[in-house]
C-alpha cells in the first residue's frame, strides 16, 4: 500500500469502529453530537457558524443539532456579547459527562476487538496513536 493507501485506511478504521461501537451500543445519538461535544469540550464556547464549520456540517444543520443539545441539556445557548444576532454555545457539565460516558462506550466495546493481539502489536498501534495525535492536536485547541 502507498502511504496515501495507508492514511485512507486508517481514516475509514476509524470511522467504521464507532460506527461498530455505536450499533453495538444501540447508541443512536448521531456522530456530529459527539463531534459538536468534543469542540466544545476542548476549544471552548463557539459560534454556530464556527461550530459548524469545526464539525463539517451546515449551518441550519448545526442550528437544530444545537436545539436538540440544548433540549437534553448540553449545551446552553447564549448571545453573542460582539453580535447580539450570534448565538454562542456552550458545553455543560451534563454534556460533558454525556462525552466521557461516549469515550468509556467506545472502549469498552471495541477493547474485545483487540483482545487478541501481541505486545508488539499494541506497541504498534500505541505508537500510531502518538503519531496521529501529535500531528492532529496542533490544529485544535488544548483542553481546557
Amino acid at each position: 500500500m502507498s502511504k496515501a493507501d495507508d492514511l485512507y485506511a486508517i481514516v475509514s478504521a476509524a470511522h467504521a469502529l464507532t460506527r461498530i461501537a455505536a450499533a453495538q451500543r444501540q447508541n443512536d445519538a448521531p456522530a456530529a453530537q459527539w463531534r459538536a461535544l468534543k469542540v466544545l469540550e476542548h476549544e471552548g464556547p463557539q459560534r454556530i457558524g464556527g461550530l459548524a464549520a469545526a464539525c463539517r456540517t451546515t449551518q441550519p444543520g448545526m442550528t437544530r443539532l444545537v436545539g436538540q443539545l440544548a433540549e437534553e441539556g448540553l449545551v446552553t445557548r447564549t448571545s453573542d456579547p460582539d453580535d447580539s444576532r450570534a448565538t454562542v454555545v456552550t458545553i455543560t457539565d451534563a454534556g460533558i459527562r454525556a462525552f466521557a460516558d461516549w469515550k468509556a462506550e467506545l472502549s469498552a466495546t471495541l477493547e474485545p476487538l483487540f483482545a487478541d493481539l501481541g505486545d508488539d502489536e499494541w506497541a504498534a498501534l500505541s505508537q500510531a496513536a502518538r503519531i496521529l495525535t501529535s500531528r492532529t492536536t496542533p490544529l485544535e485547541a488544548p483542553a481546557r
